[in-house]
Formats: structure tokens, sequence, C-alpha cells
């Protein structure tokens, strides 16, 4: 039974099993109601233009976006809305920007039901979850700075018009392109990107 309004709830994630057996889980409690449900980032921006939900559990790898494009996207449509990423790979690079970017914290998609409630019970009392997996991506082998630019290299800039964006030097901005492209064993642009995409980085 719900107990007055309740924390209202999207979540967005591209595997219907994993969703649906999100919803289904967090459905059981209370104080907790999911308002929808979304399989991209332009489904889930919809929605939360929609519903203004109270926290937004969303995937840090979807479909026609990553999490850190998306949470500014959401946050646009729902500023009091708070994001709290759904994540296998904690470890992963977009992490630190996507945490940047505004999202409150970070939850492993292997946590268990009591895990996952209470962090969206923290964010929705706080507007943080510092869980023991929310710590970014500094293990990650590509650092966040490294992936800013490959993010860019990816939309097609130069690095010229990268370094405007960062605020870097063309020559730093080399320099960390360089070092992804080392790290992803690339020879050119074209190839760095082909092989961020097969390790899932964009």
């Amino acid at each position: 039974m719900l107990t007055g309004r309740g924390i209202r709830v999207v979540v967005v994630d591209d595997h219907p099993v994993v969703r649906d057996g999100v919803v289904t889980q967090l459905d059981r409690h209370g104080d907790i109601r999911v308002v929808g449900s979304a399989a991209d980032a332009a489904a889930a921006v919809r929605l939360c233009t929609a519903e203004k939900p109270d926290v937004v559990l969303l995937d840090l790898r979807l479909p026609d976006a990553m999490a850190v494009d998306v949470v500014p996207r959401l946050r646009a449509v729902s500023p009091a809305s708070r994001v709290l990423l759904f994540t296998a790979f904690p470890e992963h690079a977009a992490v630190a920007p996507s945490l940047a970017a505004g999202a409150c914290g970070l939850v492993v998609k292997d946590a268990s039901g009591t895990v996952l409630r209470d962090a969206l019970r923290e964010v929705f009392r706080t507007g943080r979850y510092d869980g023991a997996d929310a710590g970014g991506s500094a293990a990650a082998p590509v650092t966040p700075r490294e992936y800013d630019v490959l993010r860019l290299v990816a939309f097609g800039h130069t690095n010229v018009e990268i370094g405007e964006q960062l605020g870097l030097s063309v020559n730093t901005v080399k320099t960390y392109l360089h070092n992804v492209m080392g790290k992803l064993h690339a020879r050119n642009r074209a190839q760095v990107i082909a092989n961020a995409r097969a390790h899932g980085l964009l």
C-alpha cells in the first residue's frame, strides 16, 4: 500500500528483462512508486518531461546516448529530478563525467534489491548516494579527460574545436588523443572510434 505520495521513480534501461525486473522489484514497496520506464534516451526525456519524477534510475549506456549526455537533458526538462546511475560497469570511463554532469551517485546492476531501494531513498532524501561503487572511474583504462576528448572525436570535432570546448590547448588535446589511441590500439581517428565502440565506451 502506497504511503502518501511516495518516491516517484522512472527506470531507464534498454534491456527489457533488467528494466521489467527492476520495476517489479521496486513496485513491491509502498514508499516507492514507478511512474514509468523507458528503453532509450529520447523516450526518457519525453517521460521525465511529462512525469517530473523524484528520481531517475538511468542506465549508463543506452542505444541512442551515453548517460553523460542524457543527464543534462533530463535536468533541463525536470530540474528537481535526481539521477542515479545504473550500470554493470562501475569502473567505466563514462562514470566520472556523468557524475560531473549532475548524476547523484551510482548503483551496480548486481546490487541487491535492498541496496537499490536504499540508494533511491538516500538520493531522494539527501540528493546524493555515496555507495561503495559510486567513486567513479579512477581504475578505468581511459581517464575521464581522455574520455571527454574521445567523445568529441566521435562527434567529428577537430582538435581545435575540442580544445575550445574543453578549455585545452591543441597540443594537450593531441596528447590525450594519442594516449587513448595507444590504450585502444588504434592508428587513426576512425579506428579509435571503432575500437572504443567495440569496448563499449561509446
